[in-house]
């Protein structure tokens, strides 16, 4: 996929640049992040080494009871690869309260409320580390609306949301995470069998595509079809982007003059 080909040794300094400028801006030194053993996790946790240093990098393994083990497994390698700080908190027990307490059976609310309750528990130990919440979420995601707003989607700096999946990709392989994250196939990890590919409807390497054609290049419906994409998959995309534009807008707070 040429259009979306990136030069991934000037990504990374840039992205480096960033994490340590912002992180510094704000009168920090240190970092948190999510440590899922999944890709986009993985990619930043490398950048944040580089940018601060290992040891002011907290990584947080936070599984739930269908977190497959491979995952865990992951991270903890990744951890100790890297040689960060690491902290290791089951949210079973915490989460299973609440849905026990309000009978909360649909999972889409019980993914929701588990990426939530993951953040929560990032922004307490942020305050004992001493340490910036870096999100994760990758500029695909982002664009179609794929995350819980307060719970994946909060940081206070995310230097992925640039980049789509496909070109998270080609940073990791130059940053040589290993090749098994890299081709894990993508999953919050929310319940079991779940994928991102899955739950979207759609394939990462499609939608990037018809992502650059529609956002970056703003082509006509007319344009991406000859392309190769058909009108089916492009009316879907597009109604994913227009259905969670929201996402990506800060509170509106009145203005009283």
């Amino acid at each position: 996929m040429k259009e979306l080909k990136i030069n991934p040794g000037r990504v990374k300094k840039k992205l480096i640049d960033f994490i340590r400028s912002n992180i510094h801006k704000k009168g920090f030194e240190r970092a948190i992040v999510g440590l899922s053993g999944g890709l986009d996790s993985t990619t930043v946790v490398y950048l944040a080494c580089e940018a601060l240093g290992s040891n002011n990098v907290l990584g947080l393994i936070m599984p739930y009871r269908v977190t497959p083990r491979s995952d865990i497994i992951d991270a903890k390698d990744i951890s100790r690869k890297l040689a960060i700080n690491v902290r290791y908190i089951n949210i079973t027990d915490m989460a299973e309260a609440y849905f026990k307490k309000v009978n909360l059976k649909d999972k889409i609310r019980r993914g929701n409320k588990i990426a939530r309750e993951r953040m929560s528990i990032l922004y307490d130990q942020s305050k004992e580390f001493n340490g910036i919440v870096i999100g994760t979420s990758n500029r695909t995601e982002i664009l179609l609306g794929y995350g819980t707003i307060y719970g994946d989607t909060a940081c206070a700096i995310n230097p992925l949301g640039g980049l789509y999946k496909t070109q998270v990709i080609q940073l990791a392989r130059f940053l040589r995470v290993p090749k098994s994250i890299i081709n894990k196939i993508p999953s919050a990890g929310l319940w079991r069998g779940q994928t991102d590919e899955g739950e979207l409807g759609l394939k990462y390497k499609d939608v990037d595509r018809f992502l650059y054609y529609f956002i970056d290049e703003k082509y006509t419906i007319g344009q991406i079809m000859k392309k190769g994409f058909s009108k089916d998959f492009i009316y879907k995309a597009i109604d994913k982007v227009k259905k969670n534009r929201f996402k990506c807008q800060l509170p509106k707070i009145a203005r009283i003059k």
